[in-house]
């Protein structure tokens, strides 16, 4: 294979990926906040992560394909590698995801004791004198 055929590869799969991708999120819009970006993360890590198929060559291919392949073919021990680049880039997606979360959470909690301080027609801790 020459270099542009695997590029050319290699941007078909990434267009497919992302279409997959926008099919996923209509799926999966109706459900639960924290449910839904999970199952996202988890389709986005699923559908890009690359594993090493040639080492003396350098190429890669999508991890999730490799997998499917050798399980199904029988050939290669190129399974455990997918395996492992698809646990770690899962779990560094994770990890940045769980950071991500936690920053966001006191951010939307402040924003939220705002509306409602200004629905109740003002400051909540100023006092109105009673007359």
């Amino acid at each position: 294979m020459i270099d542009n055929d695997y590029l050319l590869a290699w941007a078909l799969y990434l267009s497919a990926g992302l279409g997959l991708m926008l099919v996923w999120m209509r799926l999966t819009r109706w459900m639960w906040r924290w449910l839904r970006e999970i199952l996202r993360l988890a389709a986005a890590v699923l559908l890009f992560t690359p594993t090493l198929v040639d080492p003396s060559r350098d190429l890669l291919a999508p991890a999730i394909a490799i997998g499917a392949l050798d399980l199904g073919f029988k050939v290669g021990d190129s399974v455990w590698r997918a395996l492992a680049d698809l646990s770690m880039y899962g779990l560094v997606a994770l990890v940045l995801y769980l950071i991500f979360a936690a920053a966001r959470w006191p951010i939307e909690r402040w924003l939220r004791e705002r509306a409602a301080a200004r629905a109740d027609g003002g400051d909540a801790r100023r006092v109105e004198p009673q007359a």
